[in-house]
């Protein structure tokens, strides 16, 4: 099982970028998803959970605070991806982005950085 966030960068405050994450040995579809965020000097936090891909009713998100109508949480089933698009972003935002299931019970990657200047 190996998962791989990608679509980091560097942005300027108020700036938007859209990270991707791959999971191969994995059926991301049928696993509750979460992206989490690391940032130096701070313990690793989960950010946004997405259900599985498989139930009724259509996803269900869930939010922190901190991140709540700027970062949206999706699927694409089809692609067996996960994606965390990030709006108005704060320079508080910068760390390494995760992703993993919503238990983290998988292998982490290597992350994504994101890093926001002010």
């Amino acid at each position: 099982v190996q998962l791989q966030a990608s679509g980091g960068g560097l942005v300027q405050a108020g700036g938007s970028l859209r990270l991707s994450c791959t999971g191969s040995g994995v059926d991301l579809a049928g696993t509750a998803m979460a992206w989490y965020r690391e940032a130096p000097g701070m313990q690793r936090e989960m950010l946004t959970t997405i259900n599985d891909g498989y139930g009724y009713g259509g996803d269900v998100t869930t939010y922190v605070d901190s991140v709540k109508g700027r970062f949206t949480i999706s699927r694409d089933n089809a692609l067996n991806m996960i994606y965390l698009q990030m709006n108005s972003l704060r320079p508080e935002d910068t760390a390494t982005y995760y992703c993993n299931s919503a238990m983290h019970s998988l292998p982490w990657g290597q992350g994504t950085l994101v890093t926001v200047s002010s």
